[in-house]
């Protein structure tokens, strides 16, 4: 059998994954209405296969992470999930079968994280596969979460572990990395887990709108997303590496090859949340977020001055890029 054409597979795959603003994926555009009291926040990320993941990955995984990619934005920002616009440019030899994977496992996502399909686009493409997913998100009037507004004192912490997708991307590229090819096979599966599958932090929504005074996903590395974060918000800041958490994995795998340790903490792909919070607010954060069960763990503070410093074993330590950069 041919591949579906457009309407057959918006028809048959796309439209019983949508919700109601959707309008069954059979009009032009979606009809949304915000919850009462609340202003929508959005956010686009597009990934393209050989850049962002890799060609032969399960379609499933490929799905779950273009969606978490986006709801990790939302998360950052304090956002609830409100449902998600979807463009797919397909190649010709794709097939059935790997589309409707792709399909099954973005619908398992979306039903997961309560963000249905409310719309999007569907085209042909002679390149690679490329995606595009645009999310949409709610927080009650003048609460969202923003990188521009910390503040001198606030304390820095991050979500989660770090340095666990980055090292699981070196893993796919070179099962024979110093380090790595020694771990075992449950650490190696750790990682490269954490490198497909994102795991948005959207359970913190609500502590980030009480507790937090900015914040960011750290989707391009921890060293150069602090940078950003703390310059959009005209501050300067210290940041001790040391106390940054790693999994069990990275842990092990720094230990055996010191050189890593720079790489996980300017690796992209953790999809954890940096965040400034006022000193008496964060142990209140901190207990929400153990109750969510995720750790957040302070690893900084913010200063008046417009340096960022990061410190490890005593001494500073620079980094020509801190982090993931397109061009």
């Amino acid at each position: 059998m041919g591949r579906l054409s457009e309407d057959q597979l918006i028809a048959q795959w796309l439209a019983p994954m949508a919700g109601p603003a959707g309008l069954g994926l059979r009009d032009d555009a979606a009809l949304l209405t915000p919850p009462a009291g609340c202003e929508l926040v959005m956010t686009v990320d597009a990934l393209v296969a050989g850049i962002h993941f890799f060609p032969d990955d399960p379609p499933a995984s490929i799905a779950r992470k273009l969606l978490g990619v986006n709801l990790s934005d939302l998360a950052a920002k304090g956002a609830d999930p409100v449902g998600f616009l979807l463009a797919m440019m397909l190649p010709d030899a794709l097939t059935n079968d790997w589309i409707k994977s792709f399909i099954d496992g973005l619908a398992k996502a979306a039903q997961d994280s309560g963000c249905p399909l409310i719309g999007g686009d569907t085209t042909r493409i002679d390149g690679p596969l490329a995606l595009s997913l645009t999310a949409i998100g709610s927080v009650p009037h003048g609460q969202m979460v923003r990188r521009t507004t910390a503040k001198a004192g606030d304390v820095i912490a991050v979500t989660g572990t770090i340095g666990d997708a980055a090292l699981g991307l070196v893993l796919q590229q070179t099962k024979a990395a110093e380090g790595l090819a020694q771990l075992g096979a449950d650490g190696q599966a750790f990682l490269l887990d954490r490198y497909r599958h994102p795991r948005p932090r959207h359970a913190l929504a609500r502590a980030l709108r009480a507790h937090a005074s900015a914040a960011m996903d750290v989707s391009d590395g921890l060293v150069g997303d602090c940078r950003k974060l703390l310059q959009a918000s005209g501050c300067g800041g210290v940041v001790c590496l040391d106390d940054v958490p790693l999994s069990d994995a990275v842990r092990e795998a720094v230990t055996a090859a010191p050189d890593l340790f720079r790489r996980a903490v300017t690796g992209g792909d953790d999809y954890e949340i940096v965040l400034c919070a006022p000193e008496p607010q964060f142990k209140a954060l901190q207990a929400v977020a153990a109750e969510c069960g995720v750790p957040v763990h302070l690893i900084g503070r913010v200063t008046g001055g417009p340096d960022v410093l990061f410190t490890h074993q005593g001494g500073d330590m620079s980094f020509a890029h801190g982090s993931f950069q397109h061009f």
